[in-house]
């Protein structure tokens, strides 16, 4: 529970870095992400290429990456995305319930985290 008592702070650093008009030209924005998703029942790793704005399946999760920025070369490695994960479930007369929506970073994936029982979702990169 550490995590979420942090989470919402994370997200507004996370916001005010890669939006602050001084800090912009320290972070590229990419057109897609590098996800890496674990299905803690099967143990099952999978690697899943999401383009901006555009969902994708996950078992019963729908990914939607609404951002990604990542750093320059030369500047210390980090990538940062925006997602929102819902969990559509298997029966499709069901509303989909959204299980997560803030922002993940490559070099801290507890920090702000996908938290279900059982799905993980990391972030590997933003790629252009």
């Amino acid at each position: 529970m550490k995590n979420r008592a942090i989470s919402p702070l994370v997200g507004l650093m996370a916001m005010a870095v890669i939006s602050c008009p001084a800090l912009a030209d320290s972070w590229l924005e990419a057109e897609q992400a590098k996800l890496q998703l674990l299905d803690k029942i099967t143990a099952r790793i999978s690697t899943l290429d999401v383009p901006l704005q555009l969902p994708e399946r996950f078992g019963t999760l729908e990914i939607t990456v609404e951002r990604c920025a990542y750093r320059p070369p030369e500047e210390p490695p980090e990538n940062a995305a925006y997602l929102t994960v819902r969990d559509v479930g298997h029966d499709p007369t069901l509303a989909p319930v959204q299980v997560f929506s803030g922002w993940v970073f490559s070099s801290s994936p507890a920090i702000s985290g996908l938290e279900h029982a059982v799905y993980d979702v990391t972030l590997i990169a933003c790629n252009r």
